[in-house]
């Protein structure tokens, strides 16, 4: 049995799989797990780059999220964050917002840390059988975007093909701003609205619990469409949107922009995930909210769906 990506949703699946004695193997593209609950370091600190935070209302989630905290991995960060719009900046009372100090590919790992994980792997393609790069398995989940899926399956797996076609996906960039000091309103969290550039920013430092002169920053899906080519490009203007919102008199030291092109889901499928009879499984945060928990969700419905089937 072959996963394919290391994302929450993969680990959660394989997760299950392994629980159950049915031998896996994950495979990830990049050099380390956590798909997109990225975390990555400058200067020896974690920033995050993907997901800004994680909300529980899932019983079975709850419980994973209660072997986080025990194991130090995260935090109660926030139940309110701000919004800036054209009447002004409110507060806006929410869910529970929970963050992780290691940044959130430290929780990744910590669920994937008894799995046979490969890194730097990068598949090509998936036939009929199914085959994965040529080898036959008994089945393979794909944890990613849909339209990173497509480009894996042979023309001949339809059914599979049809339910990537199902997603739609908006993208989106992640810009770290680090700044000589903390200068900014106090604020955990911010909701951008109807802004040419930005949708949410972020204050690392609060959220990572160090005080850093850090935010992050998360662009609107139209501007991101314009810079996916040369998103460093970017970097620029997004700064100069953060100073502007918050007034901010001394530009950042450090900016870093990182590219999603397929960040949030805006159409989805019916039901957790996809299993077909050609043995081919799709999971992610695709089917559902566009939330870690639904993620973890798909992942954890299509292991025991192909436990079920597999036994």
């Amino acid at each position: 049995m072959v996963v394919v990506g290391a994302g929450i949703a993969g680990v959660a699946c394989a997760a299950e799989l392994h629980r159950a004695g049915v031998p896996v193997q994950i495979r990830e593209r990049a050099r380390v797990p956590g798909g997109r609950m990225a975390s990555r370091r400058f200067d020896g600190r974690p920033a995050d780059t993907g997901a800004a935070y994680l909300t529980v209302s899932d019983p079975d989630f709850a419980a994973v999220v209660d072997r986080w905290r025990a194991a130090g991995l995260v935090r109660e960060w926030t139940d309110t964050f701000v919004a800036y719009g054209a009447d002004g900046r409110r507060e806006v009372p929410g869910p529970m917002r929970w963050a992780a100090p290691r940044g959130l590919r430290s929780l990744v790992e910590h669920l994937a840390r008894e799995l046979p994980v490969t890194v730097d792997r990068l598949v090509l393609g998936v036939e009929p059988g199914p085959v994965v790069d040529g080898t036959p398995c008994a089945a393979v989940a794909l944890a990613m975007p849909g339209p990173q899926a497509a480009l894996l399956l042979d023309p001949a797996l339809t059914a599979a093909t049809r339910a990537t076609q199902a997603q739609r996906w908006s993208p989106s960039l992640a810009a770290v701003l680090r700044f000589p000091a903390r200068r900014w309103p106090r604020f955990r969290g911010a909701f951008v609205n109807d802004h040419p550039v930005l949708g949410l920013v972020c204050d690392d430092g609060d959220r990572r619990g160090d005080d850093a002169p850090v935010l992050v920053a998360h662009t609107t899906p139209g501007f991101a469409a314009g810079h996916l080519a040369q998103p460093t490009a970017a970097g620029p203007a997004v700064e100069e949107a953060v100073r502007d919102l918050l007034g901010l008199p001394e530009p950042a030291e450090l900016v870093h922009v990182h590219r999603w092109t397929y960040a949030k889901p805006t159409a989805r499928p019916a039901g957790t995930y996809h299993l077909d009879a050609d043995g081919v499984g799709l999971a992610g945060d695709a089917f559902g909210p566009p939330r870690v928990q639904s993620a973890w969700r798909s992942g954890r419905d299509l292991g025991r769906a192909l436990v079920e089937r597999l036994s």
